[in-house]
């Protein structure tokens, strides 16, 4: 696996350090960055200065010269190391009368390094900027050409992270605000997976409580509103649900006696009776079918095998309650069962509970997320969970994980994070709704973006039959929803515009993917026999190096958004490097080089490019076709 060329640096201006300082600078971190002045900056001596009481450009002095490049000529090395010594030693004298850094033991000349700087320089008050060798540039983009990790290694084989996203209800059709959850879960997934974790995702359905009742007692009552055949889609099976909804609400509220009869279901339904079952079974199929239609046209990993509803859970209350009130980690007040913490205070300065056990003898959602916990970390064996939960949970969560903590359901060293989002916002701003105020269906609104998106296909391929435009619209349009998601910060709020997510200009996933499928139209006209070769030796465009610098840097940004859970930061990396790709282009030809030599080399600089576009856009659950 390839090693960033930030890593790299990191180690040899670590050496250097170590070099000048010994023990002191052991293990320092030298605070590698990028740079508008060089390719790179190492702001790691200003605080090590500080620490030893030294000069700080006295001491990026020295470490410049330990850093000083061996040129190709070696009397031209000799120079430059005898100047750069020279000049340490006079830096050294300097400190040592001061009784500064200069009292370290004498540094040599060198140590060794790993040969990929060309050039270092000191900086203002004592930043060291460093220009990299073409030929390290080279490399680094030779290893990960034709690598389908692009050199980025694993470095969680061996964890495991339970994730919970989704989570829509039975018997109701999903809408916008499943969105979020949905499409982050799923990134999340496949970036986790990457990097090597057993991913365990779990979709925590609501199918269970006191509305199965009603819903229950009148496809009892009414056998006629069963739906006539037993296999159907998923838009038949919520058409059925929600049909079957309206209609029991609407009696339980003018029937009294219906609504009677319908909470007494709940109780025949919580006791096992098997009529009951059969009728709720039925209910959580057809929703199920559903929801599979939704997230197939999302191209989101949840399949049925994922799915574990609240349900799940029940038979595990009773006992969860019992142990929590026997770990005096819950008490009783006001009839319920209740946790409290000194930190979580109502506006009138009274705890606020988190509700085990109400008063009425049910159980809270308290209790089935603390039942979670437990199983997910005694049964699936987590140590870590991912609640992908909207940021109005924030309160409920941090109550759970500390009363988990509490009740030594979740060990210390099993991490619980609330992985929060905010809302879709309509182009007023307001809370995303229909012009009628209902919230938005999601099948309604993935539909509407494939349909903008049939715009888009035909401004690029006018001639394009109608069949193929409407199949490219589909990829289109679903990952434009997708990207406009991912691309916001998912602790912000942001503006569901179809328009400006199906544009092929700004920061769009239609962008990307049209840059993606240009790189393979170049590739595909390249003269007959040309290699996509990296040539090491040639010298590199400032257009080139600013390309090769950005490819490399995906690793980085990779292992950021894992641990971070932002995938929008790998988002506004891919968005860049189509924009450095468009920059190189315009000013590097790559078809009409000058050499056969320099087309190799920029064609494979050009298919690294596609590689990291195609993998980059996958890990958030995007597509990026080869044609357009």
């Amino acid at each position: 696996m390839a090693k960033a060329l930030s890593e790299i640096l990191a180690d040899d201006v670590r050496a250097a350090l170590t070099a000048v300082l010994g023990d002191a600078a052991r293990g320092a971190d030298p605070l590698i960055r990028p740079s508008d002045h060089a390719d790179f900056q190492a702001n790691g001596v200003l605080p090590l200065a500080k620490a030893v009481k030294g000069n700080p450009r006295e001491l990026a002095t020295r470490v410049a010269a330990v850093l000083a490049p061996i040129a190709d000529a070696a009397d031209e090395a000799g120079a430059g190391a005898g100047a750069a010594g020279a000049e340490a030693g006079a830096a050294g004298s300097a400190e040592a009368e001061a009784g500064g850094t200069g009292s370290a033991a004498a540094a040599p000349e060198t140590v060794p390094t790993s040969g990929v700087i060309a050039a270092v320089e000191v900086a203002g008050p004592g930043f060291l900027n460093l220009t990299l060798t073409d030929a390290a540039l080279a490399a680094q983009a030779a290893e990960r050409l034709g690598d389908p990790r692009l050199g980025v290694p694993p470095t969680a084989v061996g964890r495991t992270t339970v994730i919970d996203y989704s989570q829509p209800n039975i018997a109701k059709e999903m809408h916008v605000g499943h969105l979020r959850s949905t499409v982050i879960g799923d990134a999340l997934v496949r970036l986790l997976e990457f990097d090597g974790r057993t991913v365990l995702r779990q979709n925590h359905l609501g199918d269970w409580g006191t509305q199965f009742g009603m819903l229950i007692q009148y496809l009892v009552e009414h056998p006629e509103a069963r739906p006539a055949q037993a296999e159907h889609s998923g838009e038949a099976a919520i058409s059925w649900l929600t049909t079957l909804y309206r209609d029991a609400r609407a009696l339980f509220e003018s029937d009294t006696e219906f609504a009677d009869r319908a909470r007494k279901r709940v109780v025949t339904l919580q006791g096992g009776d098997e009529e009951s079952l059969a009728a709720w079974r039925e209910m959580v199929a057809e929703s199920k079918r559903y929801f599979e239609d939704v997230y197939a046209r999302l191209d989101v990993r949840l399949v049925d095998a994922d799915a574990v509803g609240e349900s799940f859970y029940n038979p595990y209350l009773a006992e969860v309650a019992a142990d929590l009130e026997k770990r005096g980690v819950a008490v009783w007040s006001e009839g319920a069962l209740c946790v409290f913490f000194e930190d979580i205070l109502g506006p009138d300065g009274d705890p606020v509970p988190l509700i085990v056990r109400k008063s009425d003898g049910g159980f809270g959602y308290a209790a089935t997320d603390l039942a979670a916990v437990r199983y997910r970390v005694n049964t699936l064996k987590a140590d870590q969970i991912l609640y992908v939960v909207d940021s109005r949970q924030a309160l409920h969560f941090r109550m759970v994980f500390e009363a988990a903590r509490r009740a030594g359901y979740l060990p210390e060293d099993v991490e619980a994070v609330h992985v929060q989002f905010g809302s879709v916002l309509g182009t007023d701003g307001k809370p995303f709704k229909t012009r009628a105020g209902k919230t938005v269906r999601l099948i309604e609104l993935l539909d509407n973006a494939v349909d903008h998106a049939v715009a888009t296909v035909e401004e690029k391929n006018p001639g394009l039959p109608a069949a193929d435009t409407r199949a490219e619209a589909k990829v289109v349009g679903i990952g434009a929803v997708k990207y406009a998601d991912l691309s916001t910060s998912r602790t912000k709020d942001y503006i569901f515009d179809l328009d400006r997510m199906v544009s092929l200009h700004g920061n769009t996933s239609v962008y990307l993917q049209y840059a993606h499928a240009r790189i393979h139209s170049i590739l595909r006209k390249l003269p007959a026999g040309t290699e996509t070769r990296v040539h090491p030796e040639l010298a590199l465009e400032p257009a080139e190096r600013k390309l090769a610098l950005h490819l490399d840097d995906f690793g980085a940004t990779v292992a950021t958004v894992i641990e971070n859970f932002e995938p929008h930061r790998l988002a506004s990396y891919l968005y860049a490097l189509a924009q450095t790709f468009s920059d190189f282009y315009e000013n590097c030809p790559v078809l009409k080089a000058p050499t056969d030599a320099v087309r190799e080399n920029r064609a494979a600089l050009v298919e690294l490019t596609g590689e990291t576009l195609k993998l980059g856009l996958a890990l958030l659950g995007i597509s990026a076709p080869d044609q357009l």
